[in-house]
């Protein structure tokens, strides 16, 4: 088994590091160019859209609030990935890795907006008084064979069941109660499991309801927190900034328990990782926007920038830096508890306040992908789809709940990728079709469904 995974392992690294690189690069350059970086240059408007639907009403005709899909989406990007995967970035490539954890999200921005647009486009009504949508519905636009057309839908709707049974985030949820609490792990497990279950089976408007509730109180808490800490350390930041530009672009000799890196890997860890968090090439988060109720479908993609700058430049780059300026990321600790330790330095009871943590925000993220697992489950099955979904992750959470968080990452990480080819290669064959004028009226900005 450890062979196999080595194995995965090297191919997860080969593609993010040549394949991913490219196209992330190269598809979200061209957006920016062609939008004149629209995700910089209408931050403020994009900001008012998302007060704008504040004053939406919710109504009993089809789809769901706006904020509850733009919380469901979030809560899917912001989890334990931000906390713990992040610090694997900086843990095998180095400082410079964060800086190719911005690059990715702010290029992944513009991937991400094209995704939940074409999403909302291409969307479907449904006979449960809503909307189906996502890389299953708009992925066939981009080939012109029937079998191709029907084939990259059920490729993209499998690959998604396997990526929303969040087994890497259940696993690092289980095992922080597991060692910090000292409770038995086939209690823990079976705990989450059935708390997983019961609320994913009200859909992504239950889940979009406790997500609302959870996240904005962890990012002020987390803000706070980190922010402390880095003012306590604020002599080390501009050598860690220094770091952080330097091991961009330039192999990093070891340090402590650090082996040292190439800039390939630096690279493949950052995007890798950053990709992950956000969800950038995935599609996960377009099938998440469809079910909402509002047509106005520019400037509801539009508010997937706020959630990548939320995701990438703040608590990703929150916890990168903390570990980076207290020194944990060079040593011998499991990259679990990074952060743990790092924020121990300055705030007590840490070892009971993070496991309570990691489980809201591991229990959000798991929540988000398992609803969207179960749509893509019944898009390939209608009638005994969910059911058949609903069993597997029952198997495969408790699982790979008893294995290395790296392996359980890796399972996570190579899906993703997979998913990102194909979703890339179906935004390259769109790209016209995407608009960013946000609030200039032209035919297709609202799409009647």
């Amino acid at each position: 088994m450890q062979s196999i995974f080595e194995a995965l392992e090297l191919i997860n690294n080969f593609i993010w590091s040549k394949l991913a690189f490219a196209l992330i690069i190269s598809l979200g350059g061209y957006f920016s160019l062609r939008s004149r970086f629209f995700q910089v240059r209408k931050i403020g408007s994009i900001t008012r859209s998302f007060f704008f639907f504040f004053r939406e009403r919710s109504t009993k005709q089809r789809g769901i609030h706006p904020l509850k899909a733009f919380f469901a989406a979030v809560g899917g990007m912001i989890g334990i990935g931000n906390v713990v995967g992040i610090c694997t970035a900086v843990a095998i490539g180095g400082p410079g890795a964060l800086f190719w954890v911005w690059i990715g999200g702010l290029f992944g921005m513009l991937l991400q907006y094209a995704e939940v647009y074409l999403g909302l486009k291409y969307r479907e009504k449904n006979s449960t008084h809503n909307y189906n949508g996502g890389p299953m519905y708009y992925l066939p636009a981009a080939f012109s064979s029937k079998t191709l057309k029907k084939w990259v839908a059920y490729i993209a709707a499998f690959l998604l069941c396997v990526y929303g049974t969040e087994i890497f985030m259940f696993n690092v949820m289980a095992d922080s109660i597991v060692v910090n609490w000292h409770i038995d792990q086939k209690l823990v497990v079976a705990i989450l499991l059935a708390a997983t279950l019961i609320v994913a089976l009200g859909g992504i408007k239950r889940v979009g309801e406790v997500c609302s509730a959870i996240i904005p109180l962890f990012i002020f808490l987390y803000f706070c927190m980190c922010f402390w800490v880095l003012a306590c350390h604020a002599a080390e930041l501009p050598r860690v900034l220094g770091e952080i530009f330097q091991g961009a672009f330039t192999t990093q000799a070891a340090q402590g328990a650090f082996s040292g890196c190439t800039v390939a890997t630096a690279i493949s860890m950052g995007l890798s990782r950053g990709a992950y968090s956000g969800d950038i090439g995935i599609g996960y988060t377009s099938i998440i926007y469809a079910e909402s109720q509002s047509k106005q479908i520019q400037r509801l993609a539009s508010l997937t920038i706020i959630g990548i700058f939320l995701d990438t430049f703040v608590i990703c780059t929150l916890s990168v830096l903390v570990v980076l300026v207290t020194g944990h990321w060079k040593s011998e600790i499991d990259v679990s508890l990074m952060v743990q330790e790092a924020l121990g330095l300055h705030f007590p009871y840490m070892q009971y306040f993070m496991p309570f943590f990691l489980f809201l925000l591991g229990y959000t993220t798991i929540l988000s992908y398992f609803v969207v697992g179960v749509k893509c489950a019944k898009f390939l099955a209608p009638q005994w789809g969910s059911r058949l979904y609903f069993i597997f992750a029952s198997l495969s959470l408790p699982l790979f709940a008893f294995v290395e968080a790296t392996q359980a990452f890796t399972v996570m990480s190579l899906t993703g990728a997979l998913l990102l080819l194909l979703n890339l290669y179906g935004l390259l064959k769109l790209r016209k079709e995407v608009a960013f004028d946000l609030f200039r009226v032209r035919k297709h900005q609202d799409i009647e469904n």
